[in-house]
């Protein structure tokens, strides 16, 4: 499942230097997370670096893009292969 920033976001830029896929992008008043680039750091880590560096809490699971472990790891898998 990817992540998404509630309207909560400060845009403080915490958590798009934490990002290791390049999924955070800068939006007006606060940043997005572009779902086919977020894998919650499968690949990279145990869980998501953005969320506990966020100031005010405002990453959350996104309803609208529930994925399993297994397609977080092809997701992982094929944005490597970008690099």
């Amino acid at each position: 499942m990817a992540l998404m920033i509630t309207e909560e976001c400060i845009a403080c830029d915490e958590c798009r230097e934490e990002c290791p896929n390049d999924a955070i992008e800068v939006d007006d008043p606060h940043y997005i997370i572009d779902p086919d680039r977020c894998t919650e750091c499968v690949g990279y880590d145990d869980e998501p670096s953005c969320i506990p560096v966020c100031p005010v809490d405002a990453l959350i699971p996104d309803p609208n893009n529930i994925e399993s472990i297994e397609e977080l790891k092809y997701k992982y898998e094929q944005l490597q292969k970008e690099e």
